[in-house]
């Protein structure tokens, strides 16, 4: 709905054919707005020039139309920034406030620029200021907790413009004077109510009409549900619903529950008593669902009644104005954020704490039923999760893997905010963790680990957190390999590597080898990453040894390769040709065509680190053959440029051209687009050491 009842803070309630597209009264205060767009700031009125943008604070509370004042406002100005329009919502519909961290990263994400998993807070908000720094943008706040969090994403340019909700002042950001709401004007409340009841009912009894705006004050969504209570009932005269609430409000009618102290509270009490059992019921369990957001299983779920049966509950609801449906491919709704303490109050009077709990449980088990589904449906070359799947029941079932991706993308920060549902609780940490590892598999498989990273430390660190709280060491191994890996990938390596030792001493406390030993690989890789090689080479041994012990060749020879280049950078080639021989033998034994023709390449780099270049020639040339059995065409390429090279400095140019024109050939072959990419395959056709295979 357009209509300023609507607050997409939680207080915007679903359209009318009748209200749709049309924005009702608040002359005044957008007049005042956008006046003081244009007026003069203390910078300015003391010769200094504007540090950073322009603030306007709209202030009022949930449901008081704040949202769509601010969105027509931004409509009405968008023209003059021509950058575009941020947005990022600073609260949850609950009143949890959203961390500036996360906030930062979804504007960042908005504008299309990297902000890296598990970067600092100063760092985003930086990286974020930075972009906005040579743009004319307009950025909508809304319902934001508190100044610091507005404080931290103002951009520092005066060109931008910050367009704030709140329910009050911004205390400590300068020269911000807010527009406080109250409730709507007489002509444009009656005027919203006549969207619902249509024209007839407000002409015959005017008086009523006023009457019912004076006893909802008007307060806009208050009016809103009050219009969708008539809408239903076309029987019903105005006159009725306003004595009805005179009656709540002269205390006739108060349920005890703490719910009838407001007009809101009031007309969502009498919408609330005429709803059947069942509907009562789910929407009051709504008050449970994860980021306010709710979908047919997550009400069936929480309800324990079949989807189809969720599912009609919740357009029931929609129809009376008590929740709102997101505009999404999914069938998915929004319990407003105006309603959902009256919701809680109500679960907590008139469910006993094990139902709530019950009820909770049976969400999180849906949610975990779901991500293996959404999972095994990308496994179908897989026997197990065929069977997996065959056996689920037909309503969890995804029909293919492009409607379970679209599912966790749409379901994102529902299920995200399922995850520190389940985590916060406490009482449910065995189903929290199969719920954290079924969401980082799907990620993974739908998503990838990479560009899923964010997500993915955000998930990790609450299995942190439940393996910490329960003394569960080999999960905490887990977790904090995780964390590493994620921190190591975006640049942070002495982060990682505290990760990385932290690991290791809860591996050790497990007594799981598998986890010791990945440390102890990652503390070397870490190592090597900052420079140290004498310690990146000593790590390495410590974990290779392990892996001798439990006789695992393979991972050996790929240590022994890690090991060796680790002696390469330190420039102990005598070291670094033992180990690569090493690594060359487990692979030959092993079987590994490929790993074996890398390994000779990189013997022979060393050999022609190591100033032996008639051995490298000779090495390179082993290398090439295994290449060619391995099929590796763009080794291949890259042995015959380094041959080439090699008798560039052995003083035959002749051969050398030979060996290039055959690099070009295999890489023409390979890419026959032209000259140009040609060369650029050429130039990237490094040979990988075997450290790069972890």
């Amino acid at each position: 709905m357009t209509d300023q009842a609507v607050d997409p803070d939680g207080a915007e309630l679903p359209p009318h054919p009748a209200t749709e597209r049309r924005f009702l009264g608040r002359t005044r205060e957008l007049k005042e707005l956008r006046a003081d767009i244009e007026r003069a700031g203390l910078d300015t009125l003391s010769g200094r020039k504007a540090p950073r943008a322009r603030v306007l604070l709209i202030a009022g509370r949930p449901g008081s139309g704040r949202t769509r004042l601010a969105e027509e406002l931004v409509r009405q100005v968008a023209d003059r920034y021509p950058d575009g329009v941020l947005r990022a919502r600073l609260s949850e519909p609950g009143g949890t406030p959203v961390p500036v961290e996360q906030a930062a990263r979804d504007l960042l994400a908005a504008l299309e620029l990297p902000a890296p998993a598990g970067a600092a807070e100063d760092d985003l908000t930086a990286a974020l200021r930075a972009a906005l720094a040579d743009r004319r943008m307009l950025l909508l706040l809304d319902d934001a907790a508190g100044a610091d969090q507005v404080d931290a994403l103002l951009p520092e340019a005066p060109d931008c413009l910050v367009v704030a909700v709140s329910g009050g002042p911004l205390t400590g950001i300068a020269d911000v004077r807010p527009c406080t709401l109250g409730g709507l004007d007489t002509k444009s409340a009656v005027e919203l109510l006549t969207g619902y009841t249509g024209s007839v009912r407000i002409t015959v009894d005017p008086r009523s009409a006023e009457s019912l705006v004076e006893a909802c004050q008007g307060h806009p969504t208050a009016l809103v549900l009050a219009g969708g209570w008539l809408a239903a009932r076309p029987k019903a005269a105005v006159s009725d619903l306003a004595k009805r609430l005179h009656a709540y409000a002269e205390g006739g009618a108060d349920s005890g529950d703490g719910t009838d102290t407001t007009p809101l509270s009031r007309v969502f009490r009498l919408v609330y008593d005429q709803l059947p059992g069942p509907a009562a019921r789910i929407l009051r369990l709504l008050s449970l669902a994860p980021a306010g957001l709710a979908d047919p299983h997550t009400a069936s779920g929480l309800a324990g009644c079949s989807v189809d049966a969720a599912r009609a509950a919740l357009d029931d609801l929609v129809a009376v104005g008590l929740l709102r449906a997101v505009d999404s491919p999914l069938p998915q709704y929004e319990v407003p954020g105006c309603l959902h303490p009256l919701l809680r109050a109500l679960a907590e009077s008139q469910e006993r704490p094990a139902e709530l709990q019950l009820a909770r449980a049976r969400m999180l088990e849906r949610t975990v039923r779901l991500l293996q589904s959404c999972r095994a449906i990308t496994e179908t070359d897989s026997p197990q999760a065929r069977e997996k799947l065959s056996g689920m029941p037909r309503a969890l079932r995804f029909p293919n893997p492009r409607a379970a991706a679209d599912w966790l993308r749409i379901r994102r920060p529902a299920l995200l905010a399922s995850v520190r549902l389940a985590v916060a609780d406490g009482e449910l940490d065995t189903l929290a963790r199969r719920l954290m590892s079924q969401l980082v598999r799907a990620l993974a498989a739908h998503v990838g680990t990479q560009a899923a990273a964010p997500d993915l430390y955000r998930v990790h660190g609450l299995v942190l957190d439940v393996a910490e709280r329960r003394g569960l060491p080999r999960e905490k191994a887990a977790a904090l390999l995780n964390l590493g890996d994620l921190d190591a990938q975006t640049g942070r390596t002495r982060e990682a590597l505290a990760r990385y030792r932290a690991a290791l001493d809860a591996g050790r406390e497990a007594n799981d080898p598998y986890a010791t030993g990945r440390a102890m690989e990652s503390v070397g890789g870490a190592y090597q990453e900052l420079g140290d090689y004498d310690r990146a080479a000593d790590w390495f041994g410590r974990a290779l040894a392990e892996r001798l012990a439990r006789g695992e060749g393979p991972e050996a020879a790929r240590l022994y390769g890690r090991s060796a280049t680790a002696h390469t950078y330190a420039g102990r080639y005598g070291e670094a040709l033992r180990n690569w021989r090493a690594a060359l033998a487990g692979y030959r034994r092993s079987g590994d065509v490929a790993a074996s023709a890398r390994a000779l390449s990189e013997i022979a780099r060393v050999q022609e680190y190591a100033g032996r270049p008639a051995e490298s020639l000779r090495t390179c040339q082993e290398a090439v053959e295994w290449a060619r059995r391995a099929e590796d065409s763009r080794l291949q390429a890259a042995l015959q440029l380094r041959l080439a090279d090699t008798l560039d400095r052995l003083g035959d140019p002749a051969a050398a051209h030979l060996h290039r024109a055959a690099a070009e050939r295999m890489l023409g072959e390979e890419h026959p687009e032209g000259d140009a990419r040609l060369e650029q395959d050429a130039n990237a056709c490094e040979i990988r050491s075997a450290s790069d295979e972890d």
